[in-house]
Order: structure tokens, then sequence, then C-alpha cells
């Protein structure tokens, strides 16, 4: 009888410790922490599209996830972004993708009408199948890389497409660490001799806006293919 007590017991308590760590939640921990939502999992508050004044049509709120549909009228797509500005912060989010996809989660944009774009001031964390995706013959442009500056085969290492997949992004002081499922992908400091040599073989080696500005808003990427995000949380340090 004890040993089918405490199984109970132990069944509860995982049910429970479940329960409290369900999708787009704080646990009291995380709010001790500091820890904020950024998703509540109900509607895209807090968010819109990138230059717009709120969501476009092709971002929607599925299973408590935000979900990109590539829309047959460009007009409703575009990089959603928040509504606010960060700087020096902790990230972590989940994400999935679709069959081939590609996206991104970019951090550091400046939202001005002299950029078309997130990505031509924001650094992008990439988002894809490693498998059948156009952009998966380049290292650097890997699930979790750092966008055409740091990735490896042997570091980017996604779920298989369908799944969720674990992200975080550590932007402090100029500095960017990524871990994708765990595993560090990229560490970086802004303005150091391995930046500026990355950059300088990058495509961005001559964007007068990439990664100049600390403070800024957070994209989740429309690069046309259906993908997911969920659990978006962050801490500013």
């Amino acid at each position: 009888m004890k040993k089918i007590s405490l199984s109970i017991c132990s069944c509860l308590f995982l049910a429970a410790t479940a329960f409290a760590q369900q999708a787009n939640s704080l646990t009291s921990q995380e709010k001790k922490d500091g820890w904020k939502l950024l998703f509540d999992g109900k509607s895209t508050k807090g968010w819109h599209t990138y230059r717009k004044d709120k969501a476009g049509a092709a971002w929607t709120v599925q299973d408590g996830a935000l979900v990109f549909n590539s829309p047959s009228d460009k007009s409703e797509g575009g990089d959603l972004v928040t509504d606010k500005e960060y700087e020096n912060y902790d990230l972590t989010l989940e994400w999935k993708i679709s069959e081939g996809g590609n996206s991104g989660i970019i951090f550091g944009v400046k939202e001005d009408p002299k950029y078309g774009a997130s990505y031509e001031t924001g650094i992008e964390m990439q988002v894809l199948d490693n498998i059948k995706a156009e952009d998966r013959h380049y290292p650097n442009h890997l699930a979790g890389t750092l966008y055409d500056l740091i990735g490896s085969a042997e570091v980017s290492k996604p779920k298989a497409v369908g799944e969720w997949n674990q992200a975080r992004i550590l932007y402090n002081k100029g500095e960017i660490t990524l871990w994708l499922n765990g595993v560090q992908t990229a560490n970086v400091k802004i303005g150091s001799p391995e930046w500026l040599n990355l950059l300088a073989k990058s495509k961005f080696h001559d964007w007068e806006g990439f990664a100049k500005y600390p403070k800024g808003k957070i994209a989740l990427q429309d690069h046309g293919h259906e993908v997911a995000f969920r659990n978006i949380k962050i801490k500013q340090l």
C-alpha cells in the first residue's frame, strides 16, 4: 500500500508541475526572477507588423501559438515585431517550422521609416528545416545559427519538422550568446575583432544600420513559410 501511495503522490506531483509550467505561462519562481511573457497565448497583443499599426492577418493564434501562414495577399504578411524596445536581456521561446521552411528570430530591430525591413538593423537567430530548406547548404544559415555570421552543422541540432525547439538568446552589453535545444550555437561580442572579421565576410558588411542599435525590438520573421512560436519569455538584465 505504501508503494502505491508513493506512486500516486509522484504522479500528482508531476501533474501539478506540468500544469504549473503549461505553455505561455510563468511559474512563481520565474515571476520572482523577473521574467515577463511577450505572448499571452491568446492574442497578438503587444505585437504588430513591422511599420504597421497592428498584426497582419497572416499572423494568427492557433492552439496557444503565434502562427504565420503565407497569405495570397502579401500586404497581410510581414515580420511581427514587439511594441516595445528592449536592451540587455535573456530571451527564451519555442518554435516549430514547416517542411522546407525558413524563418528567424531577429533582435536589436530599429523600427524607422528609413529601414524597409526588420533585418536591415536586427541580428537574426535562424529558424530552419535543416533537411529540406533551400538555405540548408550554408553552415551559418542552419537552425540556431547567428545568421550569416556564426554557425556549424556540429551544433545545429533542430528537432524534426513539426516538433517544438527551444531557443535562447542572451543579449547583454553587446555580447550575443545563442542556444538551440540546450546546445550553444554562437557567442560573440559586437565590436570585438572577431565580430569585425565575421561582419566583413558577411552580407551585412556594408549595411548602414545593421547591429547598430543595442536597444531595439524583437521580430518574428515572415520568410514566406508556415512557422509557429510560443512560450516567448524575456528577462531584462
